[in-house]
């Protein structure tokens, strides 16, 4: 991401982690019990991804977008309200199929399998984003949004502003919403089966804000009484060190590669599925 949208992720991170401490504290007085450990691990997950990002600043994905703002068709000034409309729906779809490939190729879920990998659902693990996302480069999803028009540094904010919302979707302390809520937009409801390991939650309810692309691609599927979600990876990671929440997924990649057996087991390996 370029400095204007990493800041409208960081700015609101001390807030963040405020809340995140104030669901704890309720969690216990509800008898729900709090990983501390988890939510300190996601609080280093969180600065270190701060510093890794400063280093790296652009990196791949910001070095395509930009490419590709070279070849655009057209330039959206966004000085109209359909501008941002058209924006808004562009995004939530593109962001959509990222999240999708996030969970089905191996070489964007090394990165994004960070994000999934507590065993408990609370707010911390809403920032818990790891380190690599700019190596990874998952972002060039959005890239069809640029080459149509619309500015990096506003394709970017408004991904900022998605994962921001997404914040709140991060807990048990909300039960389902209304109806019409619930068909419509992504809700705690909806995100805690997302991030569910059992086997009948596994790869759906990808959407940011919006969950009708999830229903319109068969990908919904819905919060079960009789099914309470199991949270963290297949293969849980117990550990609280934020260096190996962060690469626990390279080393795995890597051991699989030295294992490989010529160019077509290499290429499983490296975007193939997760499993």
């Amino acid at each position: 991401m370029d400095t204007s949208s990493l800041g409208l992720l960081v700015i609101p991170l001390p807030l963040f982690v405020l809340i995140a401490a104030a669901e704890g504290w309720l969690r216990q007085r509800r008898g729900l019990g709090q990983d501390w450990k988890a939510y300190w691990a996601s609080l280093g997950d969180a600065l270190g991804r701060v510093l890794v990002n400063g280093l790296l600043k652009a990196g791949i994905t910001g070095a395509v977008l930009y490419a590709v703002w070279q070849w655009r068709i057209a330039t959206f000034a966004m000085d109209r309200w359909w501008h941002w409309a058209l924006l808004f729906l562009g995004q939530e779809f593109c962001y959509y199929v990222m999240h999708r490939a996030d969970h089905r190729i191996h070489w964007f879920w090394l990165n994004h399998s960070v994000h999934h990998s507590s065993n408990q659902y609370t707010l911390s693990s809403a920032y818990r984003l790891g380190w690599t996302g700019k190596i990874t480069g998952a972002t060039v999803f959005f890239a069809p949004l640029v080459w149509i028009g619309f500015p990096v540094p506003v394709v970017l904010a408004a991904l900022a502003v998605n994962l921001l919302y997404q914040f709140w979707l991060h807990t048990e302390l909300i039960g389902r919403l209304p109806r019409p809520i619930e068909f419509v937009f992504n809700t705690p409801s909806h995100h805690r089966v997302h991030h569910a390991s059992n086997p009948d939650y596994i790869d759906c309810n990808y959407g940011g804000v919006l969950i009708v692309f999830d229903r319109l691609f068969g990908s919904f599927r819905r919060e079960r009484e009789d099914e309470p979600p199991r949270y963290g990876l297949v293969k849980p990671i117990y550990s609280h060190n934020p260096f190996r929440i962060a690469f626990h997924g390279w080393v795995h990649m890597f051991g699989s590669l030295k294992a490989a057996r010529g160019w077509k087991q290499y290429g499983r390996v490296l975007f193939g599925p997760p499993e």
